[in-house]
C-alpha cells in the first residue's frame, strides 16, 4: 500500500490530467503559431506546453513521465531549438544580413504574414519548453537523492 503511494496521485487527478495535457498542449501550439499577431509567441507556448509535461509528473510520478519523455529527450529537443533558431539566423546570411527575413511577407493579420517570426517562434518554444522540463526533473531528482541520504 505504501508503494502506491509513491506511483502518482488519485485516480481522480490522472484522469482529468489525461483529459486535460492534450488540451494544453494544443493551447501551447495555439500561442506558439499565433504569436506574431497576437500576445504570446514562443515563449509563452513553451512555457505552456512545458507545464502540460510537469502536470503528467504530478499526477502520475517521475517514473511514468520519464518512461514516455526521457530526461535525456528534454537536452536533446533544447539543442534542436537552439540550433534551429541559429540556422534560421544564418540563413539571413544569404541576404546580406544577419536574421534577414527570407520568407515572402503575406497579407498583415494573417497566419502566414510574418515570414520568419513564426520558425522561430517554433524554435524558442522548443528550448524554452524543453529547458524548462529538464530544470523540473532535475528538481525532482534532487530532492529524491536528498531524500535517500537522509
Amino acid at each position: 500500500m505504501i508503494q502506491e503511494k509513491h506511483k502518482g496521485m488519485s485516480l481522480i487527478v490522472k484522469t482529468i490530467t489525461r483529459l486535460t495535457v492534450g488540451f494544453i498542449i494544443l493551447y501551447g501550439i495555439y500561442i506558439i503559431s499565433h504569436g506574431h499577431v497576437s500576445p504570446g509567441g514562443g515563449f509563452a507556448g513553451g512555457v505552456i506546453i512545458a507545464l502540460s509535461f510537469i502536470h503528467l509528473m504530478l499526477a502520475y510520478g517521475k517514473e511514468e513521465t520519464l518512461k514516455r519523455l526521457p530526461h535525456n529527450a528534454a537536452s536533446i529537443l533544447e539543442s534542436i531549438g537552439a540550433l534551429l533558431f541559429l540556422m534560421i539566423a544564418v540563413l539571413g546570411f544569404t541576404g546580406g544580413s544577419f536574421f534577414l527575413n527570407f520568407i515572402p511577407k503575406g497579407e498583415p493579420f494573417r497566419l502566414f504574414s510574418a515570414g520568419i517570426i513564426p520558425l522561430c517562434n517554433v524554435a524558442i518554444s522548443f528550448k524554452v519548453s524543453a529547458g524548462l522540463f529538464a530544470i523540473f526533473v532535475a528538481l525532482v531528482l534532487l530532492k529524491l537523492d536528498t531524500e535517500k541520504k537522509e
